[in-house]
């Protein structure tokens, strides 16, 4: 099974059940390409990878092979926004209109900073037909946004903002900061801290991508509920336009730098950032946030969203521990992305972890190679 499936890389004895669970994903639960890493107390104490690249299983998965993890990216523009609330450059109780003066347009100006990352703007997505190409012109998709009217009352309600929050995150980040969110995670955290992330795929790592693999009948719609007929919010959000999965292999997606759905990553530096939101906001022996910016994490909102129809606990852009799907302790938080992939701190264990694969699942939530992964871990860091 090894032969077939090669796995690499590092596991401390402690953390043993974590590589025994990797490769059971392999042999048992249709994994074919991926890494994982967890990070305690600062130290990497697993940094796994295997498998292959691509469907056929003809190039083997390197230490270095990076891979798109939809939304998981999330959580790394939200690590991006706390380093401005940390440097004093905004607050998450601003007003989105405050940086964003056309932002306010039909009655949006009370609209905060927390609650547009916690999905409470009412902006899911947009109002009138729409393509995938219109993904990709972020300006223009910022003002379009930004005049658009909410599809709720801002404040009242959660709705799972999936792509449209990048768009919105990007548009209010440069305001604020002066640099695209991208160019931010490049010269910010990626260079200094020596982190193999990329928020839009520069065509000079191309190589390294992983071919993203799907079940033939998933797409955006695949979140919606069969029984129901769509609020207009899910259509915004969920049909306009249908995102198929497989796009993400073309050139265009992975160029366009969208902050909340074409993040490429292997697993440990994800590990490494989620670890230093669980250990004081310390990064690889450096101090990169403080404990107002990790503030990040605190309840913005909770109850059932108004596009996925699942009950979700929302802080500033980061999802908070919801049905057990990163371990058993409430305090825990990051962000999983479509198909399988999260990254979580779990600060009460001083853990980050982080698990990226090319062959998307059909679960919504609680796919069971990411379930068996922190089952495996968790029961290690309690040893």
């Amino acid at each position: 099974m090894i032969a077939s499936s090669p796995i690499a890389g590092q596991c401390s004895p402690r953390f043993a059940k974590v590589r025994e669970a990797f490769i059971a994903n392999f042999a048992d639960r249709g994994e074919v390409g991926a890494s994982f890493a967890v990070v305690h107390n600062g130290d990497v104490v697993t940094d796994l990878w295997g498998g292959y690249t691509d469907a056929e299983k003809t190039r083997p998965w390197a230490a270095d092979t990076l891979t798109n993890v939809w939304s998981t990216t999330k959580g790394v523009a939200s690590i991006c926004f706390a380093m401005l609330v940390d440097r004093g450059l905004a607050s998450y109780d601003d007003p989105v209109a405050k940086h964003w003066p056309e932002f306010a347009a039909n009655g949006k100006q009370g609209v905060t900073i927390a609650q547009l990352l916690s999905h409470q703007a009412g902006l899911c997505g947009f109002d009138k037909p729409a393509t995938l190409e219109d993904f990709y012109d972020q300006q223009r998709a910022e003002a379009v946004l930004a005049a658009q009217a909410p599809f709720w009352t801002p404040g009242e309600q959660s709705g799972y903002h999936a792509v449209t929050i990048g768009i919105l995150a990007n548009g209010l980040f440069r305001r604020v900061e002066g640099r695209t969110l991208a160019n931010f995670l490049r010269e910010e955290l990626a260079a200094p801290y020596d982190l193999d992330l990329y928020v839009g795929l520069p065509d000079s790592e191309a190589n390294r991508a992983s071919e993203i693999i799907a079940p033939p009948t998933l797409s955006s719609t695949s979140a919606a509920d069969a029984n129901s007929t769509p609020s207009r919010a899910q259509e915004a959000a969920l049909t306009n336009p249908v995102l198929d999965p497989l796009a993400a292999n073309t050139r265009p997606w992975r160029l366009a730098p969208i902050p909340s759905v074409n993040g490429h990553a292997t697993a440990l530096p994800l590990a490494h950032l989620y670890s230093a939101m669980a250990n004081g906001g310390e990064l690889k022996g450096r101090k990169l946030l403080g404990s107002p910016a990790i503030a990040a994490t605190s309840l913005r909102i909770q109850g059932t969203d108004a596009v996925l129809g699942i009950e979700a606990r929302w802080g500033a852009g980061f999802l908070l521990n919801s049905h057990a799907i990163y371990g058993d302790k409430p305090t825990a938080f990051g962000h999983s992305g479509w198909g399988g992939s999260f990254a979580f701190a779990d600060p009460e264990r001083k853990l980050g972890v982080s698990y990226v694969m090319n062959a998307m699942g059909h679960n919504l939530i609680g796919d069971p190679r990411g379930m068996a992964l922190v089952t495996a871990t968790l029961a290690s860091a309690d040893a």
